[in-house]
């Protein structure tokens, strides 16, 4: 899949991480933990591996969401991060800085997959300014997320 290494982390930089070397499998799954742990209708998760994962920045809080898994999120923000069982760590696949890089291949927990999440894709799509009701709310927001880089100036000025 993907080599190097690829960091990531919260939406608030609070909590990033490095992955050195070669990812593992990448997947969904609809279980209905992931889905609750996600606040999300899945849960994208890519498999470290062999490779070498690093905090680089704090670290996860966990939940113990079942006696095998326990689950790492940024204890300011809120982002999920990881998945941990005993078969290894899974990362959440858009706290990478470069989630289109990472292909999820498999779908599992299908038994829980919610009826209308296949024909997301068939809806219709429209930019961000293209809701003429939020277009002057988003001309003046100012985004304190974390950027998808690493960075020693965080948060930036206005946001401290």
């Amino acid at each position: 899949m993907t080599t190097a290494i690829n960091s990531g982390g919260c939406q608030c930089g609070a909590v990033r991480f490095h992955v050195e070397g070669e990812l593992g499998d990448a997947s969904v799954c609809h279980c209905r933990m992931c889905q609750k742990a996600f606040g999300n209708f899945y849960a994208p998760l890519v498999t470290v591996g062999k490779a070498k994962l690093t905090w680089t920045r704090g670290v996860p809080k966990f939940f113990q969401s079942s006696n095998f898994v326990r689950r790492g999120f940024c204890g300011e923000c809120g982002t999920p991060l990881s998945f941990e069982a005993p078969d290894g760590v899974g990362l959440a696949i858009a706290a990478f800085d470069h989630p289109e890089r990472i292909t999820p291949r498999i779908q599992w927990g299908i038994e829980a997959k919610l009826p209308y999440v296949d024909g997301i894709a068939s809806l219709p799509g429209e930019d961000t300014m293209a809701d003429q009701n939020a277009a002057s709310f988003l001309t003046h927001l100012v985004s304190y997320q974390h950027p998808d880089h690493d960075t020693e100036t965080w948060p930036p000025e206005d946001a401290r």
